[in-house]
């Protein structure tokens, strides 16, 4: 069980280090206590920065490496700076449907990297003024700049590998390239994301209402 566990870490964490940079910007950046991590997969770089993590996946092989919880715990452990106490959980479940075992209203950071609409399914689990961290490769953050839920707060720039969130000039990003009027139904039609004039690694917005 502990070889698949760390085979399949191995082929999430292909560019090492990768996603411990992106968290420790986003943890520089805002204050963040609990993390919800829809679409996860096996990415637990998460708890190597954030103290309470709850991952959510429906793919077996997810479940079967988060049933290894020695293993994980063992990655959790080699890679975390932090002396303070970090706890995880993992849900076995689809998204897109209600979440009964996860908490309204309640997390500080709502992670949508490269998982699809997860911010249109799962922002009632985020706090007002809590983040949503949106990559624009299937089309969330597209879909949360149009939501009224939320406003733009910062964006991911990366550059040689390195990452860093800035607030200058957000009034300058998330313009089409093209001139067209985004919607949902535009998104879903697509199932990608939209092309614009400035183009991030990633979004974060505030959750205002």
């Amino acid at each position: 069980m502990e070889a698949f566990t760390g085979k399949l870490w191995a082929k999430q964490d292909r560019h090492e280090g990768d996603r411990l940079r992106l968290f420790t910007a986003v943890a520089d950046a805002i204050d963040v206590g609990s993390v919800l991590y829809p679409g996860s997969y096996v990415d637990i770089a998460p708890s190597f920065v954030f103290d309470t993590v709850t991952y959510v996946d429906v793919d077996g092989r997810a479940a079967r490496f988060f049933d290894d919880r020695r293993g994980v715990d063992a990655i959790v452990d080699r890679h975390r700076e932090s002396t303070d106490l970090s706890t995880w959980q993992f849900v076995h479940a689809d998204y897109t449907d209600r979440l009964d075992a996860v908490p309204m209203d309640e997390f500080d950071l709502l992670i949508s990297l490269y998982a699809g609409f997860v911010s249109e399914h799962c922002t009632e689990h985020l706090r007002v003024g809590g983040h949503l961290l949106v990559n624009p490769s299937h089309g969330d953050a597209a879909m949360a700049s149009i939501d009224d839920r939320y406003e733009l707060a910062g964006v991911v720039q990366s550059r040689n590998g390195d990452y860093r969130v800035t607030d200058r000039a957000l009034h300058s990003y998330l313009h089409p390239k093209a001139s067209v009027e985004v919607s949902r139904d535009l998104l879903h039609d697509l199932g990608r994301g939209i092309g614009y004039t400035k183009s991030p690694f990633a979004y974060l917005f505030r959750r205002i209402s």
